[in-house]
């Protein structure tokens, strides 16, 4: 069966959409008049008819967040004896999207059809990663695909929370730090020019200080639509060259450098890559393969070759631990819980371990950031309000002392 996205009329001139799972587009006609209802446009669904379904694309996506509570619902469906074709179809009754609806019904479609669960998301790899697929993909080859997709739930929520946390905590510096810009925007362009047109009548020698104000005023007014151009041309450039592979290796390379950014990085990737093998490993995937899965979760250009590099050398019988050290690119105390796994033959558990403590440790270090950013930003901002305010005040002295 295949599902096929429509929308029709009805008896009463009203558009009606939805899906409907048939073999054909012509069945899928004649379900539409046999419900009385007169079908506009028949299409199959696909992943890439979905996304470009509305001009609206923002509207047309599958979030982390409703990945994670799909993958919960579903894994609570399936541990209470639902067949996964029955859990799909509750989940397709109340999914509030109607992006999630079309992609949950065409899942839906290929496994009546007598695709396997993973198979069926793969045709969806934009809302089912890969990672994701392997997991399902081990569950099903296991039996236990209630179980597994428990702790895909724990994963993907994780990761989620993960994500939420790390913008939450930089949304508050970087509020202020654009509100600031603005305001010392403003002064220099609207509010400095009015002050100091006083002085410039009044003819006065000027301190250098207020000189400087003056300059960097008439600078932005003269060229700050050229400076904005600029910015926006630079930006551009930059994602452009970013899609070059050579060109977003060096960036990712350089990031890892920075000391902050460098070290969150990181231990981000080390957490996401710690995790997806530990889930891999835990369900009985073959390492080789759970490596695979897992360079491509890294989203490090230089980590993930790193991966790549460990991978071929475990296929030539070297340990993970000592495979992933020779790269110098992960923490020392992922190896060390690697090594650890593998002595005793509980790498999954010491996995997991070592994702915690990467999450843990990310959390720490984020929150000493934000919190030292705060006061940084305050002071610095504080600073140049500041020398504005003196550029307008020793002129103005300078005027009282004359005066008297």
């Amino acid at each position: 069966m295949t599902a096929f996205r429509y929308e029709a009329v009805d008896n009463n001139g009203l558009t009606v959409k939805g899906v409907v799972e048939v073999d054909t587009a012509r069945q899928a006609r004649a379900n539409l008049r046999a419900r009385d209802l007169f079908p506009v446009t028949v299409e199959m669904v696909t992943q890439h008819a979905i996304g470009n379904n509305s001009i609206f694309h923002w509207k047309n996506r599958f979030s982390q967040v409703q990945l994670a509570l799909f993958t919960r619902q579903f894994a609570t469906l399936l541990s209470a004896g639902l067949t996964v074709d029955a859990a799909l179809t509750a989940l397709v009754e109340q999914a509030e999207n109607e992006y999630a609806k079309q992609i949950l019904a065409g899942v839906r479609a290929e496994v009546l059809s007598g695709h396997p669960l993973a198979r069926a998301m793969g045709h969806y790899g934009k809302v089912f990663p890969e990672t994701y697929q392997a997991l399902v993909h081990a569950g099903e080859e296991s039996g236990e695909l209630g179980k597994v997709m428990l702790r895909i739930a724990d994963y993907t929520e994780n990761r989620s929370d993960l994500r939420q946390k790390i913008m939450l905590a930089f949304l508050y510096p970087a509020a202020v730090t654009l509100v600031a810009l603005m305001v010392i925007t403003g002064l220099l362009v609207y509010v400095v020019p009015q002050v100091v047109s006083v002085f410039r009548q009044s003819h006065q020698s000027l301190p250098f200080l207020t000189q400087a104000l003056i300059a960097l005023s008439d600078a932005l007014r003269a060229s700050g639509i050229y400076l904005l151009v600029l910015l926006a041309t630079g930006i551009w450039g930059a994602r452009v060259a970013l899609t070059k592979s050579n060109h977003r290796y060096r960036w990712h390379a350089f990031l890892l450098r920075m000391p902050l950014v460098g070290n969150l990085i990181r231990g981000m990737n080390t957490a996401r890559f710690a995790s997806t093998l530990a889930i891999l490993v835990g369900s009985g995937v073959p390492l080789l393969q759970a490596l695979q899965a897992g360079a491509m979760i890294v989203a490090n250009l230089p980590m993930r070759e790193a991966i790549e590099q460990a991978l071929r050398m475990v296929k030539e019988g070297t340990s993970l631990s000592y495979a992933l050290k020779t790269s110098q690119q992960f923490p020392p105390i992922l190896i060390h819980l690697i090594a650890s796994g593998e002595a005793s033959g509980k790498l999954a558990h010491m996995l997991e371990r070592a994702a915690m403590q990467q999450e843990q440790e990310m959390e720490n270090k984020t929150a000493w950031l934000t919190g030292l950013m705060e006061p940084v930003l305050i002071v610095v901002m504080g600073g140049v309000v500041l020398l504005i305010v003196l550029a307008i005040m020793l002129p103005i002295i300078e005027m009282n002392q004359l005066a008297h």
